[in-house]
């Protein structure tokens, strides 16, 4: 079974430990911890933002030993380049919502998924959302994002060797099923959950249910 310290969640992007605490909790495995980085729950430093490999080089420098790492959302690509430049420190990553769909690249196309996905979201979680973003700053968000759109996932999921768990909420249209199954296909071996609710904010609205969906995969 993964002890507590082993496991590590970092938030999606503008979100905070607050974001993913809930589901920790919820696990059985113990209820880990959560690492925030600059645009992922801190704000970033000056008008620019790390790449992703960048912030996973950050990620490894906190770990002390074989770990799960937890992404959500834009997190994923920093978990997933943790994952292949760390592989004596990584044992097994879960990517929850896992961004970028190619095809939803550019602002105007990331703007209309989020739009569809947003009708499927709990509204209870806007207080939640708003002072997390306040934190982390939207600047940082937007710089991060901008980041992150342009960094491809597929070909850091191809030089990936551990486990991989892949989740997504039935109505998430961020993540969609396509785009995880075809993540599925790159080469690690893979399982894909899909969450009978919740959208793409699942660790945040949904906690129980993603807990209890993992549960099965960490031990």
């Amino acid at each position: 079974m993964t002890a507590a310290h082993d496991l590590v969640a970092v938030p999606g992007l503008g979100l905070g430990a607050e974001a993913w605490s809930p589901c920790l909790e919820a696990l059985s495995t113990g209820p880990g911890t959560v690492r925030t980085l600059p645009g992922y729950g801190e704000p970033t430093a000056g008008s620019d933002a790390l790449w992703p490999v960048d912030l996973a080089a950050r990620l490894c420098d906190g770990l002390s030993g074989p770990t799960t790492l937890l992404g959500h959302s834009s997190s994923c690509q920093v978990v997933a380049h943790a994952a292949r430049v760390c592989p004596e420190l990584v044992q097994r990553i879960v990517l929850v919502g896992p961004t970028t769909d190619p095809r939803a690249v550019s602002w105007s196309a990331l703007a209309g998924r989020w739009l569809r996905n947003a009708i499927h979201e709990d509204p209870r979680q806007l207080p939640r959302l708003v002072r997390q973003y306040r934190r982390t700053t939207l600047r940082s968000m937007r710089a991060t994002m901008d980041r992150a759109r342009h960094d491809d996932i597929r070909a850091t999921l191809s030089s990936v060797r551990c486990p991989v768990v892949l989740v997504r909420g039935a109505h998430d249209h961020i993540a969609r099923s396509d785009w995880v199954h075809a993540l599925a296909a790159l080469g690690a071996p893979t399982v894909v959950v899909e969450l009978p609710a919740a959208a793409h904010m699942a660790p945040q609205t949904h906690p129980d249910l993603v807990a209890d969906h993992l549960d099965r995969h960490l031990t």
